[in-house]
C-alpha cells in the first residue's frame, strides 16, 4: 500500500482521541441474543450467479458524508486463507479497526491470532469481554463465545456470550452483525466471505437496514460459495468484490469517507 495510507486515515490523531478516553467510566447495557431471532433459512441451488460490473472507482458508488468506524467480518470454510489475503494487504496505517467472527474449532487456542500476526502488521488478538475497541486492531472472536459489539457514547465495547449456538455456531456471525448494526449503524462496513453455510445473511441484512455498508466476496473465489450466495440474496449488498479486491477496496472507501467527515 501507498504511504499516503497513514495521512490520510489520520491514525495517530484517531489513537491520541482514544487515549484520552481511557479515563472515562461508562455504563454498559448487556446485549442477550434471542436465537429464535436466527432462525437457519435455506437457499436452494437456483442457478445463481453473480453479474460483477462495478465501476472503477469503487468508492465513488457509496455515501462519503460519513466517517467509517468498524469493519465486521464473517467467515466460515476456506476463512484462514480468505483472511490471511485481505489482512496481508493492510498497512499498519490502517486503523479502521476490523471484528472478525470465523467459525473455529471449540478448542482453537491463541495459534489463530499468532498465525495473522504474521501475515500483516495489524494488531490481531482474540477479543476480550469489555474490552474496547481501539484503531489498528483486528478482534477476533474466541472459540466457543459469541462475540458482540456494544456502544457506550462515542466508544466501542466487546462483549462475549456463552449463549447457546446459533446456525450450530458459537461464535456466529449474525450474532455479530445484528449487534454491530445496531451499535454502529451507518458508520459500519460487514463484509460476508467463504463459507459453507447461510450464518450472516440476517445480519447483512440487519446491516443494510441500519444503512451501512455490505461487501460480499464474489461466490466465483470463494472456496465454500454458500455464504456469501445466502448473503446476496438476502440483502441488497453494495458490493460483490473478488477477494483480492477487498483490501484495497478498504483502504479506498475508508480514505474516502475520512476526506469527508
Amino acid at each position: 500500500m501507498s504511504g499516503g495510507l497513514e495521512s490520510g486515515l489520520k491514525c495517530e490523531t484517531t489513537k491520541r482521541a482514544f487515549a484520552q478516553e481511557r479515563g472515562s467510566i461508562f455504563v454498559t447495557s448487556h446485549f442477550r441474543p434471542d436465537p429464535n431471532r436466527w432462525a437457519s433459512r435455506r437457499f436452494g441451488d437456483t442457478g445463481w450467479s453473480p453479474v460483477v460490473a462495478p465501476p472503477r472507482n469503487r468508492a465513488a458508488t457509496l455515501p462519503r458524508n460519513r466517517a467509517l468506524e468498524l469493519i465486521v467480518i464473517g467467515c466460515s470454510l476456506g476463512g484462514m486463507h480468505a483472511l490471511q489475503v485481505i489482512l496481508s494487504n493492510l498497512t499498519r496505517g490502517f486503523c479502521v479497526p476490523i471484528v472478525v467472527a470465523q467459525h473455529r474449532h471449540k478448542k482453537s487456542t491463541e495459534e489463530l491470532p499468532a498465525y495473522f500476526r504474521r501475515e500483516t502488521d495489524l494488531r490481531v488478538v482474540d477479543a476480550e469481554d469489555k474490552q474496547w475497541i481501539e484503531p489498528g486492531f483486528v478482534y477476533l472472536a474466541p472459540a466457543d463465545y459469541h462475540l458482540l459489539i456494544e456502544r457506550n457514547g462515542a466508544r466501542g465495547e466487546l462483549s462475549l456470550s456463552v449463549d447457546e449456538r446459533v446456525h450450530y455456531s458459537r461464535p456466529s456471525i449474525d450474532v455479530l452483525f445484528e449487534s454491530a448494526a445496531d451499535a454502529y449503524s451507518d458508520r459500519l462496513i460487514g463484509i460476508v466471505l467463504t463459507g459453507s453455510n447461510d450464518d450472516g445473511a440476517h445480519g447483512a441484512a440487519r446491516i443494510k437496514a441500519r444503512g451501512g455498508i455490505v461487501v460480499a466476496q464474489d461466490p466465483a473465489t470463494a472456496e465454500a460459495p454458500a455464504m456469501p450466495r445466502a448473503a446476496i440474496a438476502a440483502s441488497h449488498v453494495d458490493q460483490i468484490l473478488r477477494l483480492e479486491e477487498i483490501a484495497p477496496f478498504l483502504v479506498e472507501v475508508c480514505q474516502a469517507s475520512v476526506s469527508h467527515s
